[in-house]
C-alpha cells in the first residue's frame, strides 16, 4: 500500500520487523504468495482476506490461477467463489466489556518499552549499538504480534464486516457500518489530525504569528516565533504536537524518511490552512457531531431490527457487534504508532554513529548510511571499511525506481498481472474503485502527489496515489477521498469513516486521469469516481 521506493536501510528494517514472506523488487517490497497459494487451505484464506482488502489483487491471482500451468489441488470452481468470510484470525472474539481495561494494557506497555528504549539506548554505540538493535528488534516484535492485539485489531473489522452483510441482507442498506465507526475513542490517528486544528487556535489570535508563518522559510522557524506577541504559547503548542506527533512522515515505515520532528516547517501549510479555514473549536465540534450520528445511526438501526422476525435475537447480536466496533475499533491504530515511534529511537541513535563515520571520512553525509542494508551498516561500523561506489551507486538506482510505478501483483519471472473490477451498473465513465467510506459527495478534485507546501480550500477532495496516517491532518481540511492504492482497513480508509469522508481507493491511475482543478463526484457507497468536468 506503499507506492514510493524505499532506500536500502528502511528496506532492512522492515523485513526484520515483519513476519510476512516478502521479496524486494524496484525499491519496493512484496509479499511472497507462493506457499500460500501452493496449500488450496491457505489459498482460500488468502483470496478471501484479498477480497475484502484489494478486490484487483484478488482478480489478478484468480487471472494466474486460471491457467493451464497453475497447479492447482481444488476444482476452479472454489478458486472463483466469491469471498464473503471476513479476514479471520485464530483469536476469539473479545468481550466489549474489557476493551478499556485491555486497550489501555496493551497501550502503556507498548509506552513503557518505549520510553525505556530511549534511555537504555543513550548507552550503546559502535558494534554494541547495532547488536542491540537487533536484540530490541525481537522486542518489538513480541509486542507487535501480541495475541491480545491481535485480538483486538481484528475483532472490529470482523464485526464491521458481519454488521454490513447482515444489514444488507435484512434491510438493504449498504456498508452501514462506515457511520458506527464515527468519533470512536482511542484513535491514534485521526486525534492526530483533531490535536493540529487545536494547535490552530492556539495561533489564530496572533496576526504577526501568522503573518511570520506564511513567509518563513527554513527548519529553524521555531527560534523566529518568540519575537512576536504571542510567539512563546504558539512555539510551545507546536512542539507539543512534536513531542507526541514529531515521528510521523509521509511514507513512515521507511526508516529512512525525514520526520515531522526533523522537519517541522512541513507542518506549516497544514497549520495555516487551519487557520484560515476553521473558527476556533473545530476540533470538538467536529469529533461530537461524528459522536452524534454514529449514535444516531446505532439507534435507527437497532430500532428498525427490532421490527423484523426473530428482532430482539438480530438487536442483541448486532448491538455486540456494535460495541465491539466502538470499543476497539480505534485501537487498530496504535501498533503502528508504537513501531514508528520505535523506528525513531533508532534512527536518532543511528545518525550519531553516522556523524562518527563522517568524522573518519568513511562517508560523505550522514545520510550516506540510509544507502546500506542493516548487516552492511553493521560490518562498517565493526571495521571502518567501505567502497563508497556502494552508496553513489545506490542513490542513482533509488533516483531511477521513483520513477518506477509499482504492480500490484508480480510473478517471479518479472510478469506483471493487472486485475479488473467486476462492478455492474456504473454510470457511463464512471471510474471503478473500492468503496470504504460511505457517501456521495462533489468538489474539486486536488491531485496530490506531496503532502509538503500543499492547501487545501474547503471544497476540496484529495486525490493521491496513497495515504497512511502522516496524511490524517489532511483529511479535516477536505470533503472526500480517492486513493490509487488502498483497502478496506488500510489507515486512510481508517480515518476516512472516522472522519464520514466519502472515500474511493484502488482507483487506479487516479493522479492521471483525474485532472487538478476539475469538479467530480465520489460514491464511497458503490465505489466509483465520476468527472464532471471543470
Amino acid at each position: 500500500m506503499m507506492t514510493d521506493p524505499i532506500r536500502p536501510l528502511g528496506l532492512s528494517f522492515y523485513l526484520l520487523t515483519t513476519r510476512a514472506p516478502m521479496r524486494t523488487a524496484g525499491g519496493r517490497l512484496f509479499v511472497d504468495v507462493t506457499q500460500m497459494l501452493a496449500s488450496p487451505e491457505s489459498r482460500s484464506g488468502l483470496i478471501n482476506t484479498l477480497g475484502q482488502h484489494d478486490p484487483l489483487m484478488k482478480d489478478a491471482l484468480l487471472t494466474f490461477m486460471s491457467r493451464a500451468d497453475f497447479i492447482n489441488g481444488t476444482t476452479p470452481g472454489e478458486v472463483s467463489r466469491p469471498a464473503t468470510a471476513a479476514p479471520q484470525r485464530d483469536t476469539e472474539e473479545p468481550n466489549p466489556d474489557d476493551a478499556p481495561a485491555l486497550i489501555s494494557e496493551l497501550t502503556n506497555e507498548f509506552q513503557a518499552s518505549i520510553d525505556a528504549l530511549k534511555e537504555t539506548i543513550k548507552s550503546k554505540s559502535r558494534s554494541e549499538l547495532l547488536d542491540f538493535i537487533l536484540e530490541d528488534i525481537q522486542r518489538l516484535k513480541k509486542i507487535l504480534f501480541d495475541p491480545r492485539s491481535a485480538a483486538a485489531i481484528y475483532a472490529p473489522i470482523n464485526a464491521a464486516i458481519w454488521i454490513n452483510e447482515n444489514v444488507n441482507r435484512w434491510l438493504g442498506e449498504k456498508n452501514v457500518a462506515d457511520t458506527l465507526f464515527r468519533s470512536i475513542p482511542n484513535n491514534i490517528t485521526s486525534e492526530m489530525g483533531l490535536a493540529l486544528l487545536d494547535v490552530a487556535d492556539i495561533i489564530r489570535p496572533y496576526s504577526e504569528v501568522v503573518a511570520y508563518l506564511e513567509n518563513t522559510q527554513g527548519d529553524d522557524f521555531l527560534n523566529g516565533l518568540e519575537q512576536f506577541p504571542g510567539g512563546v504559547e504558539c512555539r510551545r503548542a507546536i512542539e507539543n504536537y512534536l513531542e507526541i506527533y514529531g515521528m510521523r512522515c509521509v511514507g513512515e515505515i521507511d526508516i529512512t524518511r525525514e520526520r515531522w520532528a526533523e522537519n517541522p516547517s512541513t507542518l506549516i501549510p497544514l497549520i495555516l490552512g487551519n487557520v484560515k479555514n476553521f473558527k476556533a473549536g473545530e476540533s470538538s465540534r467536529r469529533y461530537r457531531r461524528g459522536l452524534r450520528e454514529a449514535l444516531k445511526k446505532e439507534k435507527a438501526l437497532l430500532d428498525r431490527l427490532a421490527q423484523l422476525p426473530d428482532g430482539e435475537q438480530k438487536v442483541k447480536e448486532t448491538k455486540r457487534k456494535i460495541d465491539i466496533i466502538r470499543k476497539y475499533g480505534g485501537y487498530r491504530e496504535y501498533p503502528k504508532y508504537g513501531m514508528v515511534s520505535t523506528y525513531f529511537v533508532y534512527k536518532q541513535a543511528l545518525l550519531r554513529e553516522a556523524d562518527a563515520l563522517v568524522e573518519r571520512g568513511l562517508i560523505q553525509d550522514r545520510e550516506d548510511i540510509y544507502y546500506l542494508t542493516f548487516d552492511e551498516l553493521r560490518n562498517v561500523v565493526r571495521s571502518f571499511e567501505l567502497d563508497y561506489r556502494i552508496i553513489a551507486d545506490r542513490k542513482e538506482a533509488y533516483v531511477h525506481y521513483g520513477r518506477l510505478t509499482p504492480p500490484r501483483v508480480i510473478t517471479s519471472d518479472g510478469e506483471i498481472i493487472n486485475g479488473r473490477y467486476n462492478l455492474k451498473g456504473l454510470p457511463k465513465g464512471a471510474i471503478p474503485g473500492l468503496a470504504v467510506s460511505s457517501g456521495v459527495i462533489e468538489g474539486r478534485a486536488r491531485v496530490v502527489l506531496s503532502m509538503e507546501n500543499t492547501e487545501f480550500g474547503d471544497n476540496d477532495i484529495l486525490v493521491t496515489a496513497f495515504t497512511d496516517p502522516s496524511w490524517s491532518p489532511v483529511f479535516v481540511s477536505v470533503k472526500g477521498l480517492v486513493t490509487e492504492v488502498g483497502g478496506l482497513m488500510t489507515h486512510g480508509a481508517v480515518i476516512a469513516r472516522e472522519y464520514g469522508l466519502p472515500a474511493v481507493v484502488g482507483v487506479q491511475d487516479a493522479t492521471r486521469i483525474i485532472k487538478d482543478g476539475e469538479r467530480i463526484r465520489v460514491n464511497g457507497t458503490e465505489g466509483y469516481v465520476e468527472v464532471l468536468g471543470e
